[in-house]
């Protein structure tokens, strides 16, 4: 019995979380200007409690962290810095909302701050308003037209819009100015996913791999790529190298059983979608665990049927 593989879905082509945060946190000598504002409000008090949050953020302590930086926009309110690390803190502790308000303040505070247009943007961009998230990253790069993640950002804008040839293009500008940052190159390449171009997106993933060897999305569509093409050993060393970037990443199993099925190794199939259908559960994805657990069914049939 040979089953027919147009009817199940590659493990939906992975995007990555749809905010890239400012690496650095802005500091007290960051520049003139906002030294010589400092002096001029006179936000002694303010200082120390900016500077006690930038430390709690750097020992790990998140939570310290909010609790001092919304202690120094309290005293001073015009401390951009304040407002924006609070933004960080907030997002990163997964309160969109209250992020997008501290970026706003910040950037009434500074209307040239353009890393905290970015980030407002990006974060109005998680929340799925993309008029007002393009508007600020269009603002952002009016500040500073070299941001990288101002331009990762405003990528991510197109590509749900799925205007791909001008995502592709913020894409780029976001490689340009951040060489180091794989998620440029690894979106690309989703970009001409979306266009049916298998070669640039190949490309594209090899090129977010060179930065980063352990990303497992990239070697995952990667995967996809190869399956698609018939290449099955290519498809299942790069679900291998998925998996081992990360234990815990589903569609890599899942990816590798539909190869083993492929080249009739169901005991082996069997083996890996058990493991992609418990991940999907644990990781609350009942959708793909009832696909994952469809497929292992029959993966078991076959591994019991006279070859």
């Amino acid at each position: 019995m040979r089953l027919s593989f147009f009817k199940y879905r590659m493990a939906g082509l992975v995007s990555l979380t749809l905010l890239v945060m400012s690496i650095s946190f802005p500091s007290l000598a960051l520049s003139s200007p906002v030294a010589s504002k400092l002096a001029q409000s006179n936000p002694k008090n303010a200082v120390d409690w900016l500077n006690q949050g930038l430390q709690a953020i750097q020992a790990g302590k998140v939570k310290d962290a909010i609790a001092a930086f919304k202690q120094a926009a309290k005293l001073d309110p015009t401390l951009a810095p304040a407002h924006y690390n609070l933004g960080l803190a907030l997002r990163q502790t997964g309160q969109l909302q209250p992020s997008a308000d501290a970026f706003y303040r910040a950037t009434q505070a500074d209307p040239k701050f353009a890393p905290a247009f970015a980030n407002l943007g990006g974060a109005l961009l998680e929340g799925n308003n993309f008029k007002l998230a393009n508007d600020y990253l269009q603002r952002a790069l009016e500040l500073d037209p070299k941001l990288g993640f101002a331009h990762y950002n405003l990528g991510l804008v197109r590509e749900q819009q799925r205007d791909c040839e001008r995502a592709i293009a913020s894409f780029k500008k976001a490689v340009e100015y951040s060489k180091n940052a794989p998620e440029p190159p690894y979106h690309i390449g989703m970009c001409y996913l979306q266009q049916g171009k298998l070669d640039p997106a190949r490309s594209a993933f090899y090129q977010a791999l060179k930065i980063n060897p352990k990303y497992p999305e990239a070697y995952y569509n990667l995967g996809s790529i190869f399956f698609q093409q018939s290449k099955l050993q290519e498809a299942l060393e790069a679900f291998r190298k998925s998996a081992e970037a990360n234990s815990n990443y589903p569609n890599a199993y899942y990816g590798a059983g539909l190869v083993f099925i492929q080249l009739q190794q169901y005991g082996d199939a069997v083996q890996v979608l058990q493991f992609a259908k418990d991940l999907y559960n644990a990781q609350k994805n009942p959708q793909w665990a009832k696909n994952a657990e469809q497929l292992l069914q029959q993966a078991q049939n076959l591994n019991y049927q006279p070859r």
